[in-house]
This record gives structure tokens, C-alpha cells and sequence, in this order.
């Protein structure tokens, strides 16, 4: 009788996972390194299940994290793979002894400060009370209702005039209507689904990678020139300088796309 592999045992290691994942996307180790902030030869020593460079497992578990959402994956079942293969998370410090020992632990005898602070707090009401009640028959005082009694109106409950609202503009048609001349702005949605994309300024700093949620959209701005990966160009509604940018691209289909200022055709 022989034991076969757990389905454990199948699962693609967590570096095959991320480094299909970031080919997949059509990014480079340095594109991700750039959007997550973890340096070259971690991201290079995790794709090849190499968590030496990490400096833990906090710091491990966190750089999976990241590398994941960048390459638009899961990180849950990652973090999860790599707790049962690292012998899982840490269990917590109790508290409780520490609370005992301190709990146990003779103190001197102090004066009854609480008591004497009482008795002092009743003192004074009583004196305050007293006070109060002996002094308030002299006849001297009268009341704001006296005061106020007149049957003529107060300026307060005199009825001012509604002010009219101002008129709300109506909503433009485009988000991105009425966008400066002098720049190129760019403005992508994912309408029907999610969709993983990738923008960078003209100098080449990436500003985005990563999945946009469907129904979420993500705007970028820059003075000369706007570099855009689509990975399902069929998912995204583009607006391009304030105008719509008709037959974006089709279902799954990959594109890579520039554009500068002015009409969004030229680009």
C-alpha cells in the first residue's frame, strides 16, 4: 500500500506563486521593487523561496504581503502557506502571572487620606448649603421670568426670512471635464470588473501598479507625458484630457498606451 502527496504537498511554492504572478502582469523585479519599496535582492531571494534576507518573520510575512497585492494576488493564502511551512505564528506572552506577582506583593500602610478628604468635601456642602438657604428670603432677587415678562417679542423669537439656497450646478458629464490645458491628465475605471494596471510619468516614476477595483477609478496628472499598461483592456473606462477615449481595447487583451497634452487620438 503505498501514501500519496497531501494536496499540501502540490501547492506551487510561495515565490513560484509571486514570480508567475508579477510575469503574468508584465513587470519587472525592478517595477515592483519600485511600487512596493522592498529592495531588488529581497524581492529577487523571495521569488526563489529565500527569506533569509528578510530580517524574521514579521518582516517576511509583510514583504510577501506587499509583493502580492502588486502583482494583484491573494496575500492571505500566501501568509498562510508560509506560517504552516515556518512552524506558524508565535503565541502570545500571558499576562496573568505578571498581574499575580503584583498583585501578591505587600505594600506599606499609608494614612486614610480618602476618609479625611470626605469629611472635608461634606464640610464645606454643608457650610456652602447652608449659606444659600439663610441668605435666600431677603426679597432682593427676581427672576429672569420677571425680567422677560414684557409680552413684547424677543429679537430671537422674531421670524427672519428663509434665506433662497443657491442654485447646485448641474454634474458634468465627465469626471474629468474642464482638466488644465497645460498638463495631461489621465483617468481610468474599472467598470465591469477589476482590472490590473500599471502608470508612469515621463520621467519613468511609476505612480500605480496593482488591481483597481471594479468601480473604483484612479486619476494621474503629469506636465508632459502619462505611460499606461492596461492588463484587461476591455475592463477599463479611459478619459483621456476631459474626452472619452472610445474602443480602449478588447476583453483580456494587454495594452500598452502613451499620452500627452492636448487630443487623447494624437497620443
Amino acid at each position: 500500500m503505498s501514501i500519496g502527496n497531501s494536496p499540501a504537498d502540490d501547492r506551487p511554492s510561495i515565490g513560484r506563486v509571486l514570480q508567475q504572478a508579477r510575469i503574468g502582469a508584465r513587470l519587472t523585479v525592478d517595477e515592483v521593487s519600485t511600487a512596493t519599496r522592498v529592495r531588488i535582492p529581497i524581492v529577487h531571494g523571495i521569488e526563489q523561496d529565500d527569506f533569509s534576507r528578510c530580517g524574521g518573520d514579521v518582516y517576511a510575512r509583510g514583504h510577501i504581503r506587499s509583493l502580492a497585492r502588486a502583482v494583484g494576488v491573494d496575500p492571505a493564502p500566501l501568509i498562510a502557506q508560509y506560517d504552516e511551512e515556518h512552524g506558524g505564528r508565535p503565541e502570545p506572552t500571558a499576562a496573568a502571572p505578571l498581574f499575580e506577582a503584583e498583585r501578591i506583593r505587600s505594600e506599606p500602610r499609608r494614612p486614610n487620606w480618602t476618609a479625611a478628604m470626605v469629611a472635608a468635601i461634606v464640610a464645606v456642602v454643608g457650610f456652602v448649603g447652608f449659606t444659600l438657604f439663610s441668605g435666600g428670603d431677603d426679597g432682593t432677587g427676581s427672576t429672569a421670568a420677571d425680567a422677560t415678562d414684557t409680552g413684547e417679542p424677543t429679537p430671537s423669537a422674531q421670524k427672519s426670512t428663509p434665506k433662497p439656497a443657491d442654485p447646485k450646478p448641474d454634474p458634468s458629464e465627465s469626471a474629468v471635464a474642464g482638466v488644465p490645458a497645460n498638463k495631461v491628465t489621465v483617468k481610468l475605471t474599472a467598470a465591469d470588473r477589476q482590472a490590473w494596471i500599471s502608470a508612469k510619468d515621463h520621467n519613468g516614476r511609476l505612480l500605480h501598479v496593482g488591481v483597481v477595483q471594479q468601480g473604483t477609478s484612479k486619476t494621474f496628472t503629469d506636465s508632459k507625458r502619462i505611460d499606461l499598461v492596461l492588463g484587461d483592456a476591455g475592463a477599463v473606462k479611459l478619459f483621456v484630457n476631459g474626452k472619452e477615449v472610445k474602443d480602449v481595447g478588447e476583453d483580456g487583451q494587454v495594452q500598452r498606451l502613451s499620452y500627452t497634452k492636448g487630443d487623447p487620438e494624437a497620443g
